[in-house]
């Protein structure tokens, strides 16, 4: 029979230790040792250490942020940027489908089945809806050479800045 662990003693204000230790020796003031009271049990390490979440004040403008982004996700995935420059503004998901996307680009180049004519990436317009407090929804109409896209991001508060969650390329 197995059984969990010990249940823990309840915690004790440090006023409350004190006179408790003093009372044992009246001569000698007892020693409590002073720590933060930080519970690590509700939460796992990713929780505890990995992002936060940002609010909204704490976070650039997400219309110019997500024009930026839209540029710079379309670079990647035609070739003209490297994948690994925006691995800190993605979350590993978004950053997965862009670095496959980038590779079987560069494939083709080598297999001399890419055209040598490169277009600019030009950003026409940008919408933005925040539903929630540290969450931007965003639309990017942008034109590459001839064609015109529509780029839908998601951009989440992390760490202060914002990173691109969510992303569908038409």
């Amino acid at each position: 029979m197995t059984h969990g662990p010990a249940p823990l003693p309840p915690a004790v204000p440090l006023a409350e230790a004190l006179r408790r230790a003093r009372g044992h020796s009246p001569r000698v003031p007892g020693y409590v040792q002073d720590a933060l009271a930080v519970d690590l049990a509700c939460g796992s390490d990713e929780q505890v250490f990995g992002p936060q979440p940002t609010p909204r004040t704490d976070l650039p403008d997400p219309r110019e942020w997500a024009g930026r982004m839209a540029l710079a996700l379309l670079e990647v995935m035609s070739g003209q940027r490297p994948a690994p420059q925006v691995v800190r503004w993605t979350t590993p998901e978004v950053y997965a489908v862009l670095a496959r996307r980038a590779a079987r680009v560069a494939r083709r180049g080598i297999e001399g089945r890419r055209p040598q004519v490169r277009h600019r990436v030009a950003v026409r317009r940008v919408r933005v809806c925040e539903p929630a407090d540290g969450v931007a929804e965003a639309s990017v109409v942008v034109q590459h050479g001839p064609r015109v896209r529509a780029v839908a991001l998601r951009l989440v508060g992390r760490d202060g800045k914002w990173r691109v969650s969510a992303l569908q390329v038409g």
